[in-house]
């Protein structure tokens, strides 16, 4: 018996927009290591630390360089510029609210969440405006700035949580 698959059809990136994406697969990874942590019981400090660690070597400047390099090439009144600038207020606040309390697992989650949220807003919706509304002198001027970290950074964190439960 046959069962009709739904058909989608992928978002072609360009090049220089691509290279933001590849940056929300890590992002993605943080998201699934908190998720498995958390069905794991691993210890709230555990992951929390782990939190700050990737925000301080990934995230924030990830957002600087989307904010920099890609947002303002934008109108800086666009809708959905400006909710990806307050989203990366919002999630960074919370980062802010996980160094006094490492051991709030709903802030965790919550973080988790929007994370989730926020890269799925731009890989659906944000890239795609951006990508229709940028010049291909900007794309090119894009592309030859902004080069993507060539591996995860939790590789060099030592206290693998997420795989390991002692």
């Amino acid at each position: 018996m046959m069962f009709d698959q739904p058909q989608f059809n992928p978002i072609r990136r360009k090049e220089a927009l691509l290279r933001f994406s590849r940056e929300h697969h890590y992002g993605l990874l943080l998201i699934w290591k908190i998720r498995e942590g958390i069905k794991k019981n691993i210890p709230p400090e555990r992951i929390s630390d782990f939190i700050l660690y990737f925000f301080e070597h990934d995230l924030k400047e990830h957002f600087h360089k989307e904010e920099v390099d890609l947002f303002a090439r934008i109108e800086s009144n666009n809708e959905l510029i400006q909710t990806a600038l307050k989203e990366h207020q919002q999630l960074t606040a919370m980062v802010e609210q996980l160094r006094k309390d490492k051991k709030n697992t709903e802030l965790i989650t919550k973080f988790s969440d929007e994370l989730d949220k926020h890269i799925r807003f731009e890989e659906r919706t944000l890239f795609n405006e951006i990508q229709n509304s940028l010049s291909d002198k900007d794309l090119i001027e894009l592309e030859a700035t902004h080069l993507v970290k060539p591996y995860d950074v939790s590789d060099d964190w030592d206290d693998k949580f997420w795989i390991i439960t002692t």
